[in-house]
């Protein structure tokens, strides 16, 4: 299974790096990764595998939800088959 996690924030040193840890440490897989700074805001939407996770998905939320507390970012997880069905034609 998989999901999609989107950053927005104002840009400093490290949010990438917080993000990807949190989910090493839960043994969420990261398949794809597109990032952007526009002027002094940052933007990164992740592709990532969950269903060998190491905790559950509200868990990982709230992991992901402290990540976004120490960065000062939002940062919103949401299943694949979610996303999809919100983004269809």
């Amino acid at each position: 299974m998989k999901a999609i996690i989107t950053v927005i924030g104002k840009d400093t040193v490290g949010i990438l790096a917080k993000v990807s840890n949190a989910c090493s440490e839960a043994n969420v897989n990261i398949v794809e990764v597109t990032q952007s700074v526009l002027q002094d805001m940052f933007a990164m939407i992740m592709l990532v595998e969950i269903d060998k996770a190491s905790v559950g998905f509200e868990e990982l939320r709230a992991n992901l939800n402290a990540v976004g507390d120490a960065t000062n970012t939002k940062i919103h997880l949401m299943h694949e088959d979610i996303f999809n069905s919100m983004h269809r034609i």
